[in-house]
């Protein structure tokens, strides 16, 4: 999910922020070569073949790339967002490619309005860290999902080290404050088996963000993606290597897919 520069002026919840903030970027998600592509994207679209009369729900979809890999594998989608505009560009997107199993519905992640064990799949990608409180997402999409089912979750990744976590989540803020957290791989792990998950898989990943197109899609205000780069610049050699620092302010970071059934 992800405003303008406006936004800094504005006040509510965090949920109003990320809908203010995502809205009117909406085009620019569903667009985004980062979010449309990707080996996560490849390996889910491997774990859905044969389960055509399976359902899913694609939990914060954002510009829908998990509901556009998945339409072709399952018998129905449910795209489900905070955002109404970006619900609105994902619904358009779905008819432009001639998708008629996807359906939208309006919520968060924390009070999800379906029943329980609704769906044979729930898969996140790249909205987790969007959440207010990522132990009640969990604990909802383990009460609709069926028995069997698994529960695919993406997401950029924290690393263990506190100096790299405590640099990322501050260049993340900056870029766009709705960001809460990205969470450690061992917080992934441990709040999904709390809120009742065994770990059937975890990959980890490296994705590297294209400074100047990461900072447009939100909209990162220019004060805000200057003070990024002042930080960059001023980052220690341990920070410099993790996240593979460029010249441009383009770099590197770590994700993860964890792939859940229900315990």
């Amino acid at each position: 999910m992800s405003s303008a520069a406006s936004s800094t002026a504005a006040s509510g919840s965090i949920e109003d922020l990320v809908a203010r903030q995502f809205g009117p970027q909406a085009a620019a998600y569903v667009t985004s070569a980062v979010h449309a592509s990707g080996a996560d994207l490849e390996a889910l679209g491997a774990l859905l073949a044969g389960h055509g009369t399976a359902r899913l729900l694609d939990l914060g979809c954002g510009g829908g790339h998990v509901s556009f890999t998945a339409a072709p594998h399952v018998s129905e989608v449910v795209a489900y967002d905070l955002s109404d505009a970006m619900l609105a560009a994902v619904s358009g997107e779905a008819a432009r490619r001639g998708f008629t199993n996807i359906t939208t519905a309006q919520g968060v992640a924390e009070a999800l309005p379906f029943e329980d064990a609704a769906f044979d799949f729930v898969v996140s990608r790249y909205s987790a860290h969007h959440w207010r409180d990522l132990a009640a997402g969990l604990r909802h999409a383990r009460r609709v999902l069926k028995p069997g089912g698994r529960a695919v979750f993406m997401d950029v990744t924290a690393p263990e080290n506190p100096l790299l976590d405590t640099f990322l989540q501050t260049v993340e803020m900056l870029r766009d404050p709705s960001h809460v957290r990205d969470y450690r791989p061992s917080e992934w792990v441990r709040r999904a088996e709390e809120a009742g998950f065994l770990v059937e898989g975890v990959t980890d990943r490296r994705l590297r963000l294209e400074f100047e197109s990461w900072v447009k899609r939100i909209a990162t205000p220019p004060v805000h993606a200057a003070a990024i780069r002042s930080l960059q610049d001023g980052a220690s050699d341990e920070v410099r290597e993790h996240f593979a620092l460029e010249a441009d302010g383009t770099f590197t970071l770590d994700t993860l897919t964890l792939v859940l059934v229900p315990a």
